[in-house]
């Protein structure tokens, strides 16, 4: 985790927590733009349109997903997590649009 303090160390605090936020929000609209690919490649099985758009929504949930994975680390001394809600965010990032609500009520500074 030295690696992480490092390398987010040299931005200023607000700077990283506004990139969570924005990662939050992009993760779980790369999710929903990827469960309609999904849905679109049940339609149209021999289709290469659906299949490119697969992958190219795809590409860019992993790297929101891994994003969202790698800022959870500095967002937890932040927002002073425990190691409860810690956990809750690390496990929120593999279950659809969870991400929402981290940004909306984990991430705060005025949360009991």
């Amino acid at each position: 985790m030295n690696f992480l303090e490092n390398l987010f160390s040299k931005y200023p605090q607000e700077k990283v927590m506004k990139w969570f936020h924005q990662v939050c929000f992009a993760e779980a609209i790369s999710w929903f733009l990827l469960f309609v690919g999904m849905i679109w490649i049940r339609e149209d099985k021999e289709g290469i349109l659906p299949l490119t758009y697969i992958i190219i929504i795809g590409n860019i949930h992993g790297l929101f997903f891994t994003l969202y994975l790698l800022l959870a680390f500095p967002a937890r001394k932040f927002y002073q997590w425990d190691d409860e809600d810690s956990i809750f965010a690390l496990l929120a990032a593999f279950f659809p649009l969870a991400t929402i609500w981290i940004e909306k009520k984990l991430a705060r500074f005025d949360r009991e």
